[in-house]
């Protein structure tokens, strides 16, 4: 790149004809301001005058230097004279009878200051010598590049443009192209190129050679093909830069444009150098095409170049990516015997890589002897080849050897956390983590248990694949000493256990961290919550519950959800509830969906609709956080507790936020509409469930219940036959609705209909079933039905329940049974059911219908006592 420098041309100026002195310019124009020092001065006062020159600049704040003169007639200098660094120089005696060759000259000698090359460079702009010197301001343009001022340097272009119009040349641009390329300033120099294009300037052959260097050394495809066209539309031909493009393209893989560059090369009849033989040896070598690779070799050969160590090289590590060592072989064989090219430490290296990708180990050991040769000519395996090495060594459970291959990843100078990070890495990758403790001894382990990173990572791995014990001891030996960075590995382990299902390996790393009585860790006593819940270890985790309760921590939205569920999966609702209070006590707790889903459910196996219907109207004041799980859950659990309006609203909202209904909500508004009598609405939900697939027996269940008890017969016998038509068999559900609705409605023969058919069908009776045919039976005064239904229980291996004792008592009342009635009574006790208020009730109906009004207020008594 010297030829690049541009130096200035002093031929106009004649070197060899002396400058005039000083004195005889001055005496010669009759101007000499001071008398010979052997004349008198007739001055009584001695003048002293210094023979020092100062250099005095008015320079201004900016990006531009200025500088002012005070033009004085006197000799033009001495250009050899004039000071370079570290003295002080006075333009203002220099006089503007100054050729363009001389400043251009004195300019070229300050240029190793850029500071006085700027300034001198405004004094000739002043004094009117920059007029068509383009000499000069390439100069200024090198100076600004070294003070990496651009922006100055855009403006000189720009002016330099604006006076020399077409006839500016490329010298300026190559000179701020080559700083960018010496600095890797790839997207400067691209812009200079740019400006070089829009200036209507031609670049020449070392334009594109500088651009595309600079374009490989950042990888921009972009700029680099944007050059390319360029160059080829000037008609230009630059061997260093198609070998940059084709290196450029190799490199990013793009491997069939590669090829183009050189198909085009090759068309264009470019005479190739050895740069360009060996990036096209490279392009297809990478590709693994060795038949094009040794075609590219023969014919370098025949253009008269000696393929060197780098071809040879290359060679190799082509037959290495195509998994052909034995041709590799036989190249290494031949750079040794034949061709008299010695192998370096490049060689061995592509060597390690080429054998070390082959799958049997018999192959493998050429790797290792490469590598042991590399090691004896006194060469470092690069990180490839160390990485090599042991990912073989683990594979084919070679021990002994990766030991010494840490060993010489540690004297390459390889970090002590990185080589543990191979080794664990590669040994997953094996699947052989189990004999990585083995191969941490020494000076490793050492590292491990002093470095928290090392070791955190160690542990984890070890986790991982199910290596607890060694996690622990490494744990209980460590030496590291940070608190909250020993909380937040514990915690991570926990996890990771919990995970893998490792839960009683959880149990025992959270039993053998140190714990802080005054302060515990709340995410790990959460998290050990959560794994006792799903072992079942309920007392557990509700003594950690109440440990972290009693220490005063202050628990957070998902402690309490983790705890809510805790108790939920014990069954223990009720402290549920009393945890949902506490948690309603603190205002700076906000829900998530998924806990207000948990406090819905839970309301509602609690029947506590009261506390339903709150915590509705509570998070129902901003529904736009609602999302399909949570509409859904909200339809179904408060469905007892709001009113048939507020229902329907939020269902059709639902529906219009585009969100889909599940079967189960779709089930719970057909029950809620059917009660409601609005039938409409019924066959609406109906209809839109059957079209989105959403119906099951329960639909069908549902709706014939709905019409039952409206005594709706008509659609009632018609939801039964379309149940059937849709491929469902007609559930016990839907024949204890029609037997309850045909039996309240007096329609017995229909009854015994229904109970045929259930017969013929062999579908088996259930409590509900026989206590309707109890009640029914009993409505009518058939006591002998009610018998043989009490009998049929018995032989089918049921018992009657409490449903079916309060049937009996008000059968037996209304059959004037009151004996049989109150005996009730006592063989309930005696089989273990408590009668409740409807039993009480039954008796007392019983007692008055059969005037028996002494013993019925003696029972109501009795039931004042208990409070019923």
């Amino acid at each position: 790149m010297a030829s690049l420098r541009f130096p200035i041309s002093l031929d106009a100026f004649d070197s060899k004809s002396s400058i005039p002195s000083l004195s005889t310019c001055l005496h010669a124009n009759g101007a000499c301001p001071f008398k010979s020092s052997l004349e008198p001065n007739p001055n009584p006062k001695p003048q002293v005058r210094s023979s020092k020159r100062v250099w005095k600049p008015n320079r201004e704040i900016g990006t531009d230097l200025k500088f002012s003169y005070a033009a004085k007639n006197s000799a033009p200098p001495n250009t050899e004279q004039i000071p370079t660094r570290d003295a002080d120089v006075d333009f203002s005696s220099f006089g503007v009878e100054l050729s363009t060759e001389q400043c251009n000259a004195i300019l070229k000698r300050l240029e190793s200051d850029d500071v006085r090359t700027l300034s001198f460079f405004e004094w000739m702009r002043k004094n009117g010598k920059l007029e068509r010197n383009a000499d000069a301001y390439n100069v200024a343009a090198r100076a600004l590049s070294k003070r990496e001022d651009w922006e100055g340097a855009e403006k000189l272009v720009r002016e330099m443009s604006a006076n020399f119009g077409s006839e500016m040349n490329f010298r300026v641009f190559n000179t701020l192209i080559y700083a960018c390329s010496k600095r890797g300033l790839v997207e400067l120099g691209a812009k200079w190129f740019r400006i070089m294009l829009d200036c209507g300037v031609a670049p020449n052959t070392a334009t594109f050679g500088m651009l595309m260097g600079l374009y490989r050394k950042g990888w921009n495809v972009e700029e680099a093909e944007f050059a390319m066209s360029h160059m080829r539309q000037f008609g230009i031909v630059c061997e260093s830069a198609n070998s940059s493009m084709i290196t450029i393209y190799t490199r990013l893989g793009l491997f069939e444009k590669a090829e183009e560059v050189i198909e085009l090369m090759k068309k264009e009849e470019v005479v190739l150098n050895l740069e360009n033989w060996l990036v096209m040896l490279n392009a297809y070598c990478q590709q693994g095409k060795m038949g094009d690779a040794e075609g590219v070799l023969v014919s370098m050969q025949e253009a008269g170049f000696c393929p060197n160590v780098v071809a040879y090289n290359t060679m190799i590590t082509g037959y290495g990516k195509a998994s052909n060592m034995d041709a590799a072989q036989k190249l290494f064989l031949r750079m040794q015997h034949s061709v008299g090219v010695d192998p370096d430490e490049t060689t061995y290296r592509s060597m390690i890589e080429g054998w070390g990708r082959a799958d049997n180990y018999e192959q493998a050991k050429q790797a290792r002897w490469y590598y042991k040769e590399l090691k004896r000519l006194g060469y470092k395996p690069n990180s490839s080849n160390l990485f090599t090495m042991i990912k073989l060594q683990a594979k084919h459970g070679d021990e002994e050897g990766a030991i010494g291959t840490l060993d010489d990843m540690v004297h390459c100078g390889c970090q002590y956390s990185s080589v543990v990070g191979t080794l664990l890495h590669v040994y997953e990758s094996a699947g052989r983590v189990y004999k990585v403790p083995f191969l941490l001894k020494g000076s490793f382990y050492q590292h491990v248990l002093v470095n928290q990173s090392s070791c955190s990572t160690v542990v984890m791995a070890y986790v991982k694949h199910r290596l607890v014990d060694d996690a622990m001891k490494v744990l209980s030996d460590k030496k590291w000493q940070d608190p909250r960075y020993e909380d937040n590995l514990y915690h991570l382990l926990i996890c990771s256990c919990k995970e893998a299902g490792l839960l009683e390996d959880a149990v025992r790393i959270y039993n053998q961290m140190a714990k802080d009585d005054d302060k515990p860790n709340k995410h790990i006593m959460c998290t050990m919550i959560d794994i006792y819940s799903v072992m079942g270890l309920f007392k557990d985790a509700e003594k950690l519950y109440l440990e972290l309760k009693s220490s005063g921590v202050s628990l957070d939205m998902i402690a309490y959800s983790i705890v809510v569920r805790m108790y939920v999966k014990a069954g223990s609702l009720k402290d549920a509830c009393s945890v949902l209070d506490d948690m309603e006590k603190r205002p700076d707790i906000v829900p998530d969906n998924f806990l207000l889903r948990d406090m819905l459910r839970i309301y509602q196996r609690c029947n506590m609709v009261d506390k339903l219907a709150d915590l509705y109207y509570k998070i129902s004041k901003d529904r736009m956080n609602w999302d399909q799980e949570l509409y859904n859950c909200a339809l179904n659990c408060c469905a007892q507790a709001l009113p048939v309006d507020e229902l329907s609203r939020v269902f059709e909202e639902m529906v219009q936020r585009g969100f889909v209904p599940n079967t189960i909500t779709y089930n719970v508004m057909l029950d809620v509409f059917g009660k409601a009598k609005l039938f409409k609405k019924v066959w609406r939900l109906y209809c839109m469930a059957k079209k989105q697939g959403l119906v099951d027996v329960i639909t069908y269940n549902t709706i014939i219940a709905a019409y039952g008890k409206n005594k709706d017969f008509k659609n009632m016998t018609s939801t039964v036959q379309e149940m059937q038509f849709d491929g469902f068999s007609v559930s016990l559900e839907a024949y204890n609705s029609m037997l309850d609705a045909y039996g309240k409605d007096g329609q017995m023969e229909t009854f015994r209909s229904v109970l045929q058919k259930m017969k013929e069908s062999n579908c088996a009776s259930d409590h509900y079933t026989y206590n309707t045919m109890i009640n029914i039976y009993g409505e009518q005064g058939w006591i002998e039905e009610v018998a043989d239904v009490l009998m049929e229980v018995k032989e089918c291996g049921l018992r009657p329940d409490l449903c079916s004792y309060n049937t009996l008592i008000k059968a037996y009342g209304i059959a004037g049974m009151v004996e049989d009635a109150v005996g009730l009574i006592k063989e309930m006790r005696k089989n273990g059911i408590e009668p409740d208020k409807i039993t009480y009730i039954n008796l007392i109906t019983a007692l008055r219908r059969n005037d028996k009004f002494l013993e019925a207020v003696k029972w109501s008594l009795w039931m004042k006592q208990m409070k019923l």
